[in-house]
């Protein structure tokens, strides 16, 4: 048992490193199975247990943004006493959610719709690996043509319309189809070629991983039942702690580094990545 909490914890810090990073967290847990293995919890458990890790890394976004997106007033007798029950809602927050939300449908149709054949036509390190190249040369060769860009970016949340937002939940959809793609890697792709500026299209990810993630935690949890093995519930609750820790870690590493640095360093990633493991599986 010892040893499967060891992979548990191993499996944790992959997820909170590559959730956040634009480097595909889906795809690396897949491709570091080839190579770790439960041996103690069935196929069906590792089938739900890469997607509900993720949820360690939710908590770490609620941990840290909890002002930016906590929608209620502080005095909420108060504000319902001077100006009636809708004053509770804080507008501003209330309308980022707003777009939260938008930008949610998209993956959120198509998934729950065709989640089961993705997985079957996709989920194999072939596919990851040409998704890795594809979105490394994408980041490079935006962030070249962001620098010779005119115009003001944007830079709050508040400047992201709804259309926008939309834009962004259809990135993100890439992100459901194709594992490698990278969940943040294709929202940030979508918020950089509409303007957003880097800090504010990953922070927008970071909130938009929230109901994204939750969603497909349950989702997966459903299919597997609640019919865990002692074992089983300690693997999980291992994962989802550790990749929690990291991904606080990870997090605030990233936040200061892109303001001062691109994306493109995760694009090189991505493609020497991709290449190598192409060359580990055709070769």
């Amino acid at each position: 048992m010892v040893l499967e909490l060891l992979k548990s914890a191993i499996f944790g810090i992959i997820e909170g490193i590559t959730e956040w990073l634009p480097i595909s967290s889906t795809g690396h847990l897949i491709l570091a199975e080839q190579f770790i293995k439960f041996k103690e919890v069935s196929p069906e458990f590792w089938d739900m247990f890469q997607v509900v890790i993720q949820f360690g890394a939710i908590l770490a976004v609620v941990v840290l943004y909890f002002k930016q997106i906590w929608p209620f007033t502080k005095n909420k007798e108060k504000a319902i006493k001077n100006k009636g029950f809708l004053s509770i809602f804080d507008k501003k927050i209330m309308t980022l959610w707003g777009k939260i939300l938008v930008a949610c449908v998209p993956a959120a149709v198509i998934g729950l719709l065709f989640d089961d054949v993705f997985e079957a036509l996709f989920y194999n390190p072939v596919c990851i690996a040409i998704a890795l190249i594809v979105f490394g040369i994408a980041f490079i060769v935006i962030e070249n043509w962001n620098k010779k860009r005119k115009g003001n970016l944007k830079e709050t949340d508040s400047e992201i319309t709804y259309k926008d937002a939309l834009i962004i939940g259809v990135f993100q959809l890439l992100a459901a189809i194709f594992p490698g793609t990278s969940r943040s890697g294709a929202t940030i792709i979508g918020g950089l070629l509409i303007g957003l500026s880097r800090p504010n299209a990953a922070e927008f990810t970071f909130y938009l991983a929230i109901p994204t993630m939750l969603g497909a935690s349950l989702l997966k949890l459903v299919k597997f039942g609640f019919a865990f093995t002692g074992i089983e519930i300690a693997v999980l609750l291992v994962g989802m702690l550790v990749s929690f820790l990291v991904s606080i870690a990870v997090i605030k590493f990233l936040m200061s580094y892109i303001k001062k640095h691109d994306f493109k360093v995760f694009g090189y990633y991505r493609i020497i990545l991709g290449i190598i493991v192409l060359a580990y599986f055709l070769i």
